[in-house]
């Protein structure tokens, strides 16, 4: 797939080059902290050195205040509080935390995670009804809720009372809750709202321990649970979420929960863990338990606290997630043979596709990997109890909520963010649904959103690379969205000689570059083997790339990542 090279916006010479002399660093490094709006000894500081102790007071949320008002009242006339999440990684890591944390100072606690397929996305009736038959008068709701008003006004009647923690973006009425923590309700002044719904549970707790006296230490072994979530989600690590994401990381690689330690042990992998160990590791075995069994069995696994249980529902969640791959894998087959033979389709800008025996709990996934195939909004439906729902991902830059939302008379219900949401409509609007869809990308949709676009840092000459930029480079992680691995061009480089097709059409190659045709430096472009018969007759190329370790025979080297090549 051809990609664009976008090189960042060049940052202010004057700033790059005192931020230089002040961090004794090669004006290269300078500039990519600039690039990431820090231009001040302090503000690198803070970016290499994220301190907890430095989080925005949590009671500058909007009804903070009023939600540990209201969990104090239920502590001390002694109520049954219920932690209600929803059953995604970002559902039940946020369950976990906020019902290990309470368990450890009040015992009428318990836990709840909705039926996927019977109860469906957020706030459920049947949940709501397994609180009164259990005298639950508290529900604290983590990661869902902004829109659940019908729900909330039916526990209301049965005199259940809500706090609703939830990252998603409200509509225009918010339910009558007690409190409402969502940092992107209009009214809400808190100064980041990007944080996901394990980190507005984290900042719940996080209330509760400052009002009360506990010291925010205490906290740090909850944070391997909010990096995880953090890092599932897929939110900005930026400000707050790159300060839980840092610490959760080091706890995730020092001290681990016994869950984390018995996933650890099945997959068998070396620390430390990054965060894209826990996308694409972690996070998929916790989801599992939601997509194919009971997202309770994730929080069974997270709060667990011996070796033996966590090994039992372990196993279990390692069984499930080999059943969600190979699921997986056949219906994105299946979704891609659709595609193919349907021209009509093949020219469209959005892309929706629908066949009502696809399981419900991989249908996510399944739009993820269509994207990344036709880099295109995307959204995959299926049937379930009369109903037609699905989920939504996104291109860069293209917000497929607001795309929805112009949808919404022909939609039963809908929500998440600008990169992926959740949708449910009437089969007799599937038809009249997929057009509009479609109308509404073509007419707002711009044309370079539709080509995958590589943001590049800098321009190096190879001789630039070593391993001073290379343990720099290290301190800028955890990478995410809004601080990304950075990215770096060369022109003009050639092959050495050495340049050779390798296991399923990757590219291996010594890279030389005019500025020092003497020095190479090994690279590696996986699936890149379309450009070995050019390469090879030693025509010049520009790469993109990122600079890693490579360990091989015992022999640790720096090598070239190479994400594109131009001719």
């Amino acid at each position: 797939m051809i990609k664009r090279w976008k090189l960042k916006e060049e940052a202010d010479k004057q700033a790059v080059s005192k931020l230089a002399s002040e961090l004794s660093v090669t004006e290269v490094v300078a500039r990519m902290l600039v690039q990431r709006g820090i231009s001040t000894f302090e503000q690198a500081k803070a970016f290499f050195r994220p301190d907890y102790e430095t989080l925005h007071d949590p009671f500058l949320m909007k009804d903070m205040d009023k939600a540990i008002a209201r969990i104090q009242k239920a502590i001390a006339t002694a109520e049954h509080i219920l932690i209600f999440g929803d059953y995604d990684v970002d559902g039940t890591t946020a369950v976990a935390l906020v019902w290990s944390f309470l368990k450890t100072i009040y015992p009428n606690t318990g836990y709840y995670i909705p039926d996927r397929y019977k109860e469906g996305y957020g706030i459920s009736f049947a949940g709501i009804d397994f609180a009164k038959a259990n005298n639950y008068t508290l529900i604290i709701a983590l990661d869902c809720g902004i829109k659940s008003i019908d729900k909330v006004n039916y526990a209301s009647e049965r005199n259940i009372d809500f706090i609703i923690c939830d990252h998603h973006r409200p509509g225009e009425t918010l339910p009558a809750a007690v409190a409402v923590l969502d940092p992107k309700r209009d009214d809400c002044s808190y100064p980041y709202d990007e944080l996901c719904g394990c980190g507005i549970g984290f900042k719940l707790i996080q209330g509760f321990a400052q009002h009360t006296g506990i010291p925010i230490s205490q906290l740090d072994c909850y944070l391997d649970l909010v990096a995880v979530s953090i890092a599932a989600d897929i939110v900005p690590i930026t400000g707050e979420n790159r300060i839980l994401a840092f610490h959760g990381l080091k706890r995730i690689n020092s001290n681990p929960r016994q869950g984390f330690k018995t996933i650890l042990k099945f997959l068998k992998v070396k620390k430390p863990l990054t965060i894209s160990d826990l996308v694409f590791l972690i996070a998929p075995r916790i989801n599992a338990a939601g997509r194919v069994a009971s997202g309770s069995k994730a929080v069974d696994l997270l709060v667990a606290d011996n070796e033996i249980a966590a090994e039992t529902t372990g196993a279990a969640i390692n069984q499930h997630n080999t059943d969600r791959r190979d699921l997986d894998m056949t219906i994105t087959q299946h979704a891609l043979l659709l595609i193919d033979n349907n021209t009509e389709l093949q020219k469209r800008k959005s892309t929706v596709v629908f066949h009502p025996d696809w399981h419900k709990g991989v249908v996510g996934i399944v739009a993820s990997r269509l994207t990344e195939r036709y880099y295109r909004p995307t959204i995959v439906l299926t049937q379930s109890d009369g109903v037609i729902t699905g989920s939504a991902r996104s291109v860069k830059d293209f917000d497929v909520y607001e795309a929805i939302d112009a949808c919404s008379d022909l939609l039963l219900q809908f929500g998440g963010h600008k990169y992926a949401a959740g949708l449910t409509l009437k089969p007799e609007n599937l038809e009249a649904f997929v057009a509009r869809f479609e109308d509404v990308v073509c007419a707002s949709i711009q044309e370079y959103m539709l080509t995958p676009e590589l943001e590049i840092d800098a321009e190096l000459k190879l001789s630039e690379i070593d391993w001073k930029l290379f343990r720099i480079i290290k301190q800028f992680a955890p990478f995410g969205p809004g601080n990304m691995s950075p990215l770096f061009i060369t022109r003009s480089a050639s092959d050495k000689g050495s340049a050779r097709i390798v296991g399923n059409n990757h590219l291996k190659l010594d890279v030389v570059d005019a500025a020092n045709p003497r020095q190479s430096i090994p690279a590696i472009g996986f699936g890149l083997g379309e450009h070995f018969p050019d390469i090879s007759r030693k025509i010049p190329f520009d790469l993109c790339y990122s600079i890693e370790e490579n360990e091989y025979n015992g022999m640790v080297s720096l090598q070239l990542n190479v994400k594109d090549i131009k001719i």
